[in-house]
């Protein structure tokens, strides 16, 4: 039964960023913002994996059905997520990727159910991946029989601008686009697979900076509320060289300017005068405010008051 037998494949890998664009050449389809996941499926049962190759069906007892909704063995490449307010939201689905206590985790099922919708169709009773995406993706709506957790993805030809402007309306992730022939290389990163995504941005106040060893380093940042200075997450990358020497050249502060909660993750932070503004790109916030960015572009201006900016 080759790769369904082994259970030794890593999703393929988008390779590629850019702007939104037309093409006929490609489908387009929604980024969701979750968790990728190989769903093995079969008469015996529901197995799913991450990209590291780690069974995670422990996590989602939800999902340990979705099996019924094919005939036969398959392999499903997807996404997991947990929707809310009518879209994805990765701070649940990420929260619930580090739970292990049984009891909380069927607690979160019965609250915060997980979706598993499917993109990609990689065996079907046979090795798929050497066929074309434009098979594989036909192959997929007529396997998969679409359930309340289980969903295949909607696949747009040509058009991929239009989709895009939908996401920014919306407030979506952004779009991928896949060429049509591509096959499918587990691990691998392909240029055929394309990510278009869709930024929010927002004015912070640096506050400080934590080296974290091989040259990265993580930006501290607040924002003013009616005047007081309050935190607001830290993030990681996007800050090139010539800008971290602005931040580092901040006069240094002996403890933080605001109220940083515990466990937040600033243990080390060299703190610093909040007098420099950044730009932040990001993809959404959390409930306590921080920023969840998967590419964040940190541009820095100083200002002659901080708090005289409208944040």
């Amino acid at each position: 039964m080759g790769p369904f037998a082994k259970k030794d494949l890593s999703p393929m890998l988008i390779g590629e960023e850019r702007e939104a664009f037309d093409s006929p050449d490609y489908t387009f389809e929604l980024k969701l913002d979750g968790v990728r996941c190989l769903a093995f499926l079969g008469p015996d049962g529901t197995e799913l994996r991450n990209k590291r190759n780690i069974v995670v069906s422990p996590i989602y007892p939800e999902l340990a059905e979705i099996h019924r909704q094919v005939k036969g063995h398959c392999i499903l490449d997807g996404e997991l997520t947990i929707i809310v307010g009518g879209r994805p939201q990765f701070s649940e689905i990420q929260r619930r990727t580090l739970m292990s206590d049984k009891f909380k985790i069927k607690l979160a099922a019965a609250k915060s159910p997980v979706n598993f919708t499917a993109f990609d169709l990689l065996y079907d009773g046979k090795d798929l991946m050497d066929h074309p995406l434009e098979e594989r993706q036909e192959r997929l709506k007529r396997v998969v029989r679409e359930s309340e957790r289980l969903a295949v993805t909607r696949v747009i030809e040509g058009h991929g601008k239009a989709l895009y402007a939908l996401t920014e309306q919306q407030g979506l992730e952004g779009i991928v686009a896949k060429r049509k022939e591509s096959l499918y290389y587990p691990g691998k990163r392909t240029k055929d697979w394309i990510k278009c995504k869709s930024l929010l941005d927002d004015d912070f106040i640096v506050c400080g900076y934590i080296h974290k060893g091989k040259g990265v380093t993580s930006i501290v940042l607040g924002q003013y509320r009616s005047g007081e200075l309050v935190y607001k997450g830290h993030v990681t990358l996007g800050v090139d060289s010539e800008n971290f020497r602005r931040i580092a050249s901040l006069p240094v502060l002996p403890s933080p300017p605001f109220h940083a909660p515990d466990g937040s993750g600033n243990e080390g932070s060299i703190w610093v005068e909040p007098s420099l503004v950044c730009t932040v790109k990001y993809m959404e916030k959390t409930k306590n405010g921080g920023s969840l960015c998967s590419r964040v572009c940190v541009k820095t201006k100083g200002l002659k008051n901080a708090q005289s900016k409208a944040l």
